[in-house]
């Protein structure tokens, strides 16, 4: 249920909700390969698929205005061996001393961030670090994310 809110919530601010109006759009997130970071990926995967769905339904003549404000993606970013990573794998997310869940707008308003430090608290530099490089990766996604609604 938890992973169902957090992907919810990060789409909703992609969303003018007032022009979506009373269409329902069900989105079912099935995460084949994502070495660690599902929420991630599922948040990234499901923004692409509603984008598509909306971009459709204004093509059909269902919606006169697409209610998409922007894109929305997510990455797993933290510290392993001392050092900032961006979109850990499996095998440093394990052993990360810090891991955190960013996720944003396309134009780098943050949605929701959800960190821990495993063993040693980590500093408030370290955080900004991690949040100007999950900015970074963010960037990256949304890019790729574009491609793909242009395919």
């Amino acid at each position: 249920m938890e992973i169902q809110r957090l992907i919810a919530r990060a789409l909703r601010a992609a969303v003018d909700l007032k022009t979506l109006g009373e269409f329902t759009i069900t989105l079912d997130c099935d995460v084949i390969q994502a070495d660690g970071g599902t929420r991630t990926a599922s948040i990234t995967g499901a923004c692409v698929a509603l984008a598509d769905a909306l971009n459709k339904l204004v093509a059909n003549g269902k919606l006169k205005t697409n209610p998409m404000k922007g894109m929305v993606a997510a990455v797993s970013v933290g510290i392993v061996n001392g050092e900032a990573i961006c979109d850990l794998e499996y095998v440093e997310d394990s052993a990360a001393e810090t891991d955190m869940n960013v996720v944003m707008t396309e134009d780098g308003r943050i949605i929701e961030v959800q960190g821990t430090a495993e063993g040693e608290p980590f500093s408030h530099e370290e955080l900004l670090t991690l949040l100007a490089l999950a900015r970074g990766g963010i960037e990256s996604i949304v890019a790729t994310q574009k491609a793909a609604l242009e395919n």
